[in-house]
């Protein structure tokens, strides 16, 4: 890890890699914390120490000598393309919304394009804005995949039972439009961008309802994607939040794959 990311800091907290058993135990700890996770679906220690002594990532934030979030990030590749899948970033409730997930994110990018390593993917709820806000937006990620169901039904009390449905984002590391973003830079947009509206969803709403309007969405983006789109912005307005998604062009997506 570069001496850049760990002299780094954010109100008394810098990132640096998860080292030994100590460091993976309290991770697990972390993910009970940030999603209410019970034992049967929390990441174990050992699955740590693997990321981080094979060609991962096990980053963690501290606050001293207190774990207050975590990345971990696997080697992977894909139609031979090497590249690492983000699988969590977590941050404990009580830091969160103080800009710790993005320094964490950036910590990720730095210590991949140091490794050589041009691109990372994860995954998201599309149902929730502000991580489509943050992944894409402010991140300068694209959404290139709809993932029915990806996980099955957890214990997370976040996910209320439904099924989990997950987006998959590209970050290509060095690509212009990423830098752009990641300097305040608006992202240009085609003239002939489609809006699709995410729609609300509330604790409070029946379970039925809920379903329809994930099911929707679900539609939308999956007969978009299909057909050549990329999601490469997201807008936050007073009433709807939505997904801007444009034709797949040149420039957009990591070199190796165009």
């Amino acid at each position: 890890m570069s001496s850049t990311i760990a002299a780094r800091a954010l109100q008394g907290v810098s990132i640096r890699p998860l080292d030994g058993p100590e460091d993976f135990q309290r991770a697990e700890r972390v993910q009970i914390e940030t999603w209410g996770y019970r034992d049967i679906d929390v990441v174990p220690s050992a699955i740590f120490s693997v990321a981080r002594n094979f060609g991962g990532q096990a980053l963690g934030a501290m606050d001293g000598d207190l774990m207050v979030g975590f990345a971990l990030s696997f080697g992977a590749c894909e139609h031979g393309h090497p590249h690492l899948h983000s699988h969590m970033v977590a941050v404990v409730p009580g830091y969160q919304n103080r800009g710790l997930g993005r320094l964490i994110k950036l910590a990720q990018r730095e210590d991949a394009l140091r490794r050589g390593i041009r691109q990372i993917v994860w995954t998201f709820d599309p149902l929730q804005a502000r991580n489509a806000y943050f992944n894409i937006a402010r991140l300068g990620g694209i959404g290139v995949r709809y993932m029915p169901n990806l996980y099955g039904k957890t214990s997370s009390p976040l996910h209320g039972g439904m099924p989990t449905d997950r987006l998959l984002i590209e970050w290509n590391l060095d690509n212009p439009i990423v830098s752009g973003v990641l300097n305040g830079v608006p992202r240009a947009r085609a003239a002939d961008a489609i809006a699709i509206t995410v729609p609300v969803i509330s604790n409070d709403q029946p379970n039925a309802s809920r379903l329809a309007d994930q099911s929707r969405l679900r539609e939308q983006l999956m007969a978009l994607l299909s057909d050549g789109f990329v999601i490469t912005d997201f807008e936050c307005k007073e009433r709807a939040s939505m997904y801007i998604l444009e034709k797949d062009r040149s420039g957009l997506r990591c070199a190796d794959e165009n």
